[in-house]
């Protein structure tokens, strides 16, 4: 991996695998032109799935010193980079200490911060199609297939003890990973540990198939592991049934999405609300260059940028 060069205008950079990919190369000078940000960009920096720390390292070392990289944003790196490089931030803010992740690199007054942004934009994304008071109301359960940073994220927005009563009734993880697991187990535990919350080793789809088949009706339904995106599949078969009266999120939103296409086909019939993760993406998105920009990114504003994303889909 080649560092970037020097920036010579204001600069936010994109941390991931294949960046060049996403959807946001096309939305963000859209998105920039709309919030004012006079001769801002966006560059990409690929970095290979658990490089050598150093890398991280450098990556973080060229952003805190170059005067015109004002930030970024990280997926798939999150852990990653948290473990190899947090001694140099100034600032790490309580979700990223406790999650040990970032997704959000940038500045203020001298001092290099980092955040773990998901907890609020996987938040900002459910209430948007989640009805208010749902789980105090019908007592569903929430089931998310895949343990990692989303997973993660998800869990400690709808089980935070703020909520009181109002959270599922039950709560299923699934993962092929047990290191995942004992790593979600421990984070849940932190944010609410007086939830009923079970942990399954599945390694076969039909696994998951069965665990589905438990739900009570009014239920939420994820996917979480990233499969129907880069990688081919569902983490359910063709055979499985769906809870009545369900919300069903793919936490995806470009790509195969054999899941969704699978709670497409059960949606007369089982009667459920169906989301992809372009809201989420957007949220994400959102959030941290609202952070890197130091500007609000909500309201009317939000609106005009979802309605921008929307037409340029």
């Amino acid at each position: 991996m080649k560092l970037p060069e020097k920036a010579t205008q204001p600069t936010m950079y994109f941390i991931g695998v294949t960046t060049t990919k996403s959807s946001i190369m096309k939305l963000f000078p859209l998105w920039a032109e709309a919030l004012g940000l006079e001769n801002a960009v966006l560059k990409g920096i690929d970095i290979d799935i658990h490089a050598d720390p150093q890398v991280y390292r450098d990556v973080v070392q060229f952003i805190k010193e170059d005067e015109l990289s004002l930030g970024a944003l990280v997926t798939t790196h999150k852990i990653d980079l948290y473990h190899a490089a947090k001694d140099l931030f100034e600032y790490l803010d309580p979700y990223a200490t406790m999650f040990g992740e970032l997704s959000s690199i940038s500045k203020k007054n001298g001092r290099l911060e980092g955040y773990a942004k998901d907890p609020i934009s996987s938040g900002l994304a459910m209430e948007a199609f989640v009805p208010e008071n749902s789980w105090n109301s019908h007592g569903g359960e929430l089931f998310i297939m895949g343990a990692g940073g989303s997973a993660i994220a998800i869990s400690s927005y709808l089980l935070d003890r703020q909520k009181g009563q109002n959270i599922p009734s039950r709560v299923v993880i699934t993962d092929l990973n047990k290191e995942r697991l004992e790593e979600i187990k421990r984070i849940v535990s932190e944010v609410n540990s007086g939830v009923n919350v079970e942990y399954h080793l599945t390694q076969e789809p039909s696994q998951n198939d069965a665990l589905l088949a438990e739900l009570k009706p009014h239920s939420l339904v994820i996917n979480a592991t990233g499969l129907g995106k880069d990688r081919p599949g569902s983490p359910l078969t063709e055979e499985c049934i769906f809870p009545e009266e369900s919300l069903v999120w793919e936490l995806n939103y470009r790509g195969e999405l054999d899941f969704f296409h699978q709670a497409q086909r059960q949606k007369q019939s089982r009667n459920l609300s169906i989301e992809d993760g372009w809201i989420y993406f957007i949220h994400g998105w959102t959030q941290v260059v609202a952070e890197v920009f130091h500007i609000d990114i909500s309201g009317p504003v939000f609106d005009r940028i979802e309605q921008i994303s929307n037409e340029a889909r």
